[in-house]
């Protein structure tokens, strides 16, 4: 019998607060969200917690699963639903009433086309006027916002060639594909951002 450890994410803990300062006043006024790559978990609790208010859906890749499921055992929150597996690219969309898409720290382990299936997916998935808030590193004008994202990038590359740090200007031109217009970006700590989307 394989016994696995509750997963833990030392960058959760420590973004955690910032992005919760940028999607509380956005998400205050709304009633469900549906998280894209919950990961450990750990975020879907937090702001789950301190926005007992929404109903939170949680989602990931099978492998995230059960992992998710310890963080949500352990908290006993009723507003947190069990995580579903979602994977943008092969996983076939839920059919979801929600008024926002929360994701963290996905968008650079995606290759391009996981990128068009994303926003595609969201697109498609929220009515108008959905929220859509993506934390992450990204590029602008073609060009890193410092030598630790260029590190990180030549990192992530090295571990899958299809992934790394997307563009800005390339993220929005998606967005707008899809029927969202950006409404704010975001300076966080550690280089990274928030894009703030809205469906239209």
């Amino acid at each position: 019998m394989i016994i696995m450890n509750k997963p833990y994410s030392e960058s959760c803990d420590q973004n955690k607060e910032p992005i919760l300062a940028v999607i509380l006043p956005v998400f205050s006024s709304l009633s469900s969200v549906l998280e894209i790559g919950s990961g450990t978990g750990q975020h879907a609790i937090y702001f789950a917690e301190n926005m007992p208010h929404l109903k939170w859906y949680t989602s990931d890749c099978r492998s995230y699963l059960a992992g998710i499921n310890m963080w949500l055992d352990d908290a006993g929150l009723p507003n947190v639903l069990p995580p579903f597996e979602l994977n943008v690219t092969e996983s076939s969309w839920p059919k979801l009433d929600v008024d926002a898409v929360f994701t963290a720290n996905s968008i650079h382990i995606m290759s391009q086309q996981d990128v068009l299936n994303f926003m595609s997916g969201v697109g498609n998935l929220l009515a108008e006027q959905g929220e859509l808030m993506i934390y992450g590193p990204f590029n602008y004008n073609g060009q890193y916002t410092s030598s630790s994202n260029e590190s990180f990038d030549q990192w992530l590359k090295s571990r899958d060639p299809l992934s790394g740090i997307k563009h800005f200007e390339d993220m929005v031109a998606l967005a707008n594909k899809n029927r969202m217009q950006l409404v704010a970006d975001h300076a966080m700590p550690a280089n990274n951002r928030i894009l703030h989307f809205k469906k239209v």
